[in-house]
């Protein structure tokens, strides 16, 4: 059942307001304009290569230029041969070479990097654009960029919508359209974050970040507006929609293997909808990933491991008060949930290629987990749970349990949180790469697994 505009008023400020109080009081934000953005909190140079004190571990700066982001955690980063991984600048695209860390210019001017081709030497960009969703632009326009020369072809422009992911083969683009605009974000963005969440709360005063995000978010849920996901086929033009609904449709990455299969989410404060789905390009095989089982219980941030075989999850039970990062085996389905920490819960989590070490880039305390000690990038040595030696009958159809044992791998306490670190691991699984604000200015990082 869809949330009527008397839910929405009433059921979503009231959740709103706690966390706003909470955040008022521990940030002081009361009755003040957003900030700026977080300040510089180094003094002189930016360091380039440093032990951090409170870990051990080494931490490199990979970018040269203020303003340089890694990807979104789950958008591919690297080159199909693994050598170059992608990342853009204030003023354009560079690529970082993984096995000297030497950045490189591959193109300069007003486009942006969403991810490379997983059969292709290229990196798919689009027009960049004031508004963050793409809603100002007549067209969207988008391209391939030859990693080897740099020459850029454009290959769609689409007269409505916006794209997200290209498939495994590289013949589909997919993406979605909403038949009415409902702004998320309707004040400036903050400099040095990921936007400019603001909304005012029952007291009349401003709500934190993360409080007005979630209000903003169920305003989107509640309005109901058409939407559409398609696919875009690369050579021919042909669009094709895949799923009509008035559910905010959201959060499209393809497989990275199996070029036919989507996962997509139904978007909105996560313990209201069944988020995580998949379905194949022609159509068929729409499927629910996970199915709640308890009230408040939160299912989100998605994605795909390596070789496209499993979807892993940040999963609660109920919402902020036990955590996992869980994962279900697309062929088998079975699945395995790994239990964690309050202070061990990510904003995102990432797994090694490999699939034997898992991290996660940590919170603040004004987010879902309410941490008091945990801005931190994670690394997670995962253990499964094992039996006692007799099992229950049908222990093969139940959720395999384990936990994460972790290691602190960077001290983010000058980090604002605001911006998500983004993180995931290099091709190696020597490296953690992830972006932060921590010195002021926007940089990318890479942290050594083990110690210095």
């Amino acid at each position: 059942m869809k949330p009527t505009k008397r839910d929405f008023l009433t059921g979503v400020v009231a959740l709103s307001a706690a966390a706003a109080t909470a955040a008022r009081a521990q940030n002081q934000t009361s009755n003040q304009a957003l900030p700026a953005g977080p300040a510089a909190t180094a003094s002189g140079p930016i360091p380039k290569d440093w032990i951090d004190p409170d870990t051990g571990h080494r931490i490199v700066r990979l970018s040269h230029k203020d303003h340089s982001e890694s990807l979104y955690f789950n958008f591919p980063a690297y080159t199909p041969d693994e050598k170059w991984m992608v990342m853009n600048r204030a003023d354009g695209i560079s690529l970082i070479n993984m096995d000297t860390f030497e950045e490189k210019d591959l193109y300069t001017g007003n486009l942006y990097a969403f991810q490379t081709g997983a059969s292709k030497r290229v990196v798919y960009a689009h027009l960049r654009s004031q508004d963050r969703d793409n809603k100002t632009q007549a067209t969207n326009d988008y391209f391939s960029i030859d990693v080897d020369t740099g020459k850029v072809t454009k290959i769609a422009s689409l007269d409505k919508g916006s794209v997200t992911s290209v498939n495994a083969d590289d013949t589909l683009l997919v993406g979605s359209y909403a038949y009415k605009d409902v702004p998320l974000q309707p004040g400036p963005k903050v400099a040095g974050t990921d936007g400019g969440y603001n909304a005012l709360g029952p007291d009349g005063k401003p709500m934190s970040f993360a409080a007005a995000k979630e209000y903003r978010m169920a305003q989107r849920l509640a309005a109901n507006v058409p939407m559409d996901i398609f696919t875009v086929n690369i050579a021919s033009g042909e669009h094709k929609v895949l799923v009509h609904s008035t559910d905010w449709l959201n959060h499209m990455q393809f497989s990275p293997t199996d070029p036919g299969l989507l996962m997509y989410c139904h978007e909105g404060p996560w313990h209201e909808v069944d988020r995580i789905w998949t379905i194949r390009t022609d159509g068929t095989g729409n499927r629910l990933m996970h199915k709640r089982m308890m009230n408040m219980e939160i299912a989100g941030h998605e994605f795909f491991n390596w070789d496209g075989s499993k979807i892993f999850y940040d999963l609660q039970t109920p919402r902020g008060e036990d955590f996992w990062l869980a994962n279900v085996d697309l062929k088998t389905g079975k699945r395995i949930w790994y239990h964690m920490q309050r202070n061990e819960w990510s904003v995102h989590f990432n797994v090694s290629k490999d699939g034997t070490l898992m991290a996660g880039d940590g919170g603040d305390a004004e987010m879902v987990a309410h941490a008091p000690d945990g801005k931190y990038i994670y690394l997670f040595h995962p253990e499964i749970i094992e039996d006692l030696g007799v099992s229950a009958p049908n222990a093969a159809d139940l959720v395999r349990p384990g936990v994460l044992r972790s290691e602190k791998l960077v001290n983010m306490k000058n980090h604002d949180y605001r911006l998500e670190p983004n993180l995931r691991f290099s091709p190696d699984g020597k490296w953690i790469i992830f972006h932060s604000n921590m010195h002021g200015p926007v940089h990318t990082y890479a942290v050594a697994v083990d110690k210095a």
